[in-house]
């Protein structure tokens, strides 16, 4: 297994590893398309890849500004395939987004998960991640 930096290519796998292990249907079309646009000086996705060099999992983190706190790495997604977990490679990929806040002068790193997925959370806290607050989350669709 190594972490390389994802590209267009890896659309369908990140896709396929979103709908079945996160449980957000995606559409392909749209992982590439986000793919295309993403600002290396804002975000970065790095892609966890096997010998075939086939996407076994995936983290997705950008710079996050708020007025009141430093400039903070916020992880947007994270996901390993259900047949590859508890291998060390959830710990790889958020090592390398650490990494990758550290090289852009970024000196904490947040992350938000559901309240049901208990797993997630204590691979979270061996990682070193401490819970800061409990949140609900409100979503308006517009249009």
């Amino acid at each position: 297994m190594k972490i390389r930096t994802a590209n267009i290519t890896d659309s369908q796998e990140i896709c396929r590893i979103s709908s079945e292990d996160l449980g957000y249907p995606c559409r392909e079309e749209l992982v590439r398309s986000k793919l295309a646009g993403i600002d290396p000086g804002r975000e970065a996705v790095f892609a966890a890849v096997d010998e075939d060099d086939s996407v076994i999992g995936y983290i997705h983190i950008e710079k996050y500004d708020v007025l009141y706190f430093e400039t903070m790495g916020n992880i947007l997604g994270l996901a390993v395939s259900g047949e590859n977990r508890r291998k060390g490679i959830g710990r790889a990929l958020l090592d390398r987004a650490e990494e990758w806040a550290k090289e852009n002068g970024i000196m904490s790193v947040r992350l938000n998960s559901g309240i049901t997925r208990e797993g997630a959370h204590e691979f979270y806290r061996r990682a070193g991640y401490g819970e800061k607050q409990m949140k609900k989350t409100f979503i308006k669709r517009l249009g």
